[in-house]
């Protein structure tokens, strides 16, 4: 029997008894029964059996009035009771489906709080480069695609970070490589390949061509064409400068037919849903998604054939959000409580990797660079507007200390002292001044563990030590400055495993066992919390979920090693053994 269920099938309901721990004879899984009124339910309104029972476990509640629990009960989806083996046995009958947990570890479904569903899904139809080592392995990898394609084909791909390579190209501009190797081997073929970052590609020649782009091409508000000293492209596309690139692609998946499309879009989030229950995650924070992109959500969650629960942000330019926002007033707990349409995604500027993150003061790597703000300021103001009318979170990406503090000051001038939970997403590098003003402006922190330890290698060379040592990835100092920090991967730029992340934010170490910063790790109390009742407050679902309590949703992972007991360099050891939703079993490990 497969481990995982495919997450676009409904399969009927059936009562099962005496699931054991780690003999299941046969499941018959429902994904998507769920009572529609998505509330703290009254256990008083229900009758004595529950749909299911965990039992004889070590049950992290992530509830300070009642941290661990032996048992819990489930019925319609909602936890209807928790306690002791004793307390939950009147709830045992028999249509009742027992786990017996065998003294293993439950806790909270992890939430993940900002990554990319679709970008997932796609990542893994296309060539996928996170694994590279080398500059010559992604040409090779290349070279077999086009070997494949027809002429004309676009090859894609994603994941290449030039600071994580073993060795660098002969050839290098700005630190990163050119188009010639592929332009060679794809001679025929328009290739794009993405930055790790998102915040980056490298096009060769054909695709170039295939965009009208010549060397005269100007650089856009927000973003730059690279060339070298003599003025050629080097096929590298900087921030804003991408979307010259991207129209291209666009344009030719716009000739192919709607049902190929609609296909497509379908295949990749059954490859990112599945991915995300094999690792625990119940919900997931999706950090910007077109118009067209939340009628896909929607018509799926209309159908109930979601997997997992989004809550998602849109990102479309201002007209745009003026003509249509008024039609997704009402998409709140949509599909059974499957699907939220709860911010406005932006973004204030770029990434560290690509020099893109908007600073104060100049790179230390490279003097005078002081990054890219990629949506002005007046147009922030202009969003933020729009958001507090649609009564929307507004969500900025913010990465440099500059782009930090120019969105809190948006943020203070928009809001007036009223506590929107508004959001910076990632608030990597931070002055020290302003960490203070996140607790004061009442602003989320929506931050990724993993990226410190993944980005580390070259922070210092980015900023300097001081800067640093200061405000990069400062966790500890906003959390005890009163911060809500929310935690996450940016999937697919890091792997949505919240194992990966969590270890991360507690050990911050690095793969030469070096640590980065130790001062701002956070406790493992604090590191679950931020992937579990935090992210939920960041969305305003912390009364439905994030913990477990009665009244809340059946949204649970049962873990092979207790995480609040476990020495935290072993995290990454442990493995999802259930994935629980809506008291459903969505997957289990094999």
């Amino acid at each position: 029997m497969n481990a995982m269920v495919d997450p676009f099938v409904a399969v009927s309901r059936r009562s099962l008894r005496g699931i054991r721990f780690c003999v299941v004879s046969t499941l018959f899984l429902s994904l998507f029964a769920m009572t529609s009124n998505v509330r703290a339910a009254d256990a008083s309104e229900l009758d004595g059996t529950a749909d299911l029972v965990l039992r004889n476990g070590r049950i992290y509640t992530v509830d300070k009035s009642q941290p661990w629990v032996e048992a819990l009960a489930v019925k319609d989806g909602i936890i209807v009771a928790r306690g002791s083996e004793a307390d939950l046995k009147k709830w045992i009958g028999d249509g009742t489906r027992t786990l017996d947990l065998e003294g293993g570890f439950a806790m909270p479904g992890f939430i993940e709080g900002h990554a990319h569903l679709l970008g997932m899904g796609e990542a893994r139809l296309n060539l996928w480069l996170a694994d590279t080592r080398s500059w010559d392995e992604i040409v090779a990898r290349v070279k077999d695609a086009a070997a494949k394609a027809a002429p004309g084909d676009w090859i894609t791909g994603r994941g290449w970070h030039q600071e994580k390579w073993d060795a660098q190209p002969a050839k290098i501009v700005k630190g990163f490589p050119t188009h010639e190797a592929l332009s060679k081997v794809a001679p025929n073929n328009p290739v794009v390949l993405e930055h790790a970052s998102g915040h980056a590609l490298i096009a060769n020649a054909k695709a170039m061509e295939v965009a009208n782009i010549g060397s005269d091409v100007k650089d856009p508000q927000g973003g730059e064409v690279f060339r070298d000293a003599k003025g050629n492209l080097t096929g590298i596309f900087n921030e804003a400068a991408e979307s010259l690139i991207y129209r291209a692609l666009e344009r030719h998946r716009s000739t192919l037919s709607e049902g190929a499309r609609n296909s497509r879009t379908r295949k990749a989030l059954r490859l990112a849903m599945q991915e995300c229950l094999a690792k625990g995650v119940t919900s997931f924070q999706d950090a910007g998604s077109s118009f067209e992109m939340i009628e896909a959500y929607k018509a799926l969650a209309g159908e109930q054939k979601l997997g997992i629960r989004l809550w998602v942000m849109v990102n479309a330019g201002i007209d745009d959000l003026r003509e249509n926002l008024h039609r997704y007033r009402k998409l709140k707990r949509y599909g059974n409580g499957y699907l939220t349409l709860g911010g406005i995604k932006a973004y204030a500027d770029g990434a560290l990797g690509s020099r893109g993150a908007w600073l104060l003061k100049p790179y230390a790597d490279m003097p005078g660079q002081l990054g890219q703000n990629v949506t002005t300021v007046a147009e922030l103001e202009q969003l933020a507007e729009i958001a507090l009318a649609h009564e929307l979170q507004l969500c900025v990406h913010a990465i440099g200390d500059r782009a930090n503090r120019e969105v809190l000051d948006v943020y203070k001038r928009a809001l007036e002292g009223r506590d929107k939970r508004w959001r910076i997403e990632h608030a990597q590098h931070l002055h020290p001044d302003d960490i203070p003003r996140f607790a004061e402006l009442k602003i989320i922190a929506s931050m990724q563990g993993v990226h410190c330890t993944s980005d580390a290698p070259f922070v210092e060379k980015r900023l300097g030590h001081d800067r640093a040592s200061q405000g990069a990835y400062a966790w500890q100092a906003l959390w005890r400055a009163g911060v809500v920090v929310s935690n996450g991967t940016d999937a697919p730029v890091e792997d949505v495993s919240p194992l990966a992340s969590l270890f991360s934010t507690v050990t911050r170490q690095l793969a030469d066992g070096s640590v980065f910063f130790p001062k701002h790790k956070l406790d493992m109390d604090q590191a679950i919390r931020s992937y579990t009742i935090n992210p939920a407050y960041a969305a305003f679902e912390e009364d439905i979920k994030g913990s477990l309590e009665v009244g809340k949703l059946a949204d649970i992972v049962v873990l092979s090693k207790n995480l609040m007991d476990v020495d935290p360099v072993r995290i990454r050891d442990a493995e999802v053994v259930y994935t629980i939703v809506n008291g459903d079993i969505r997957y289990r490990k094999p």
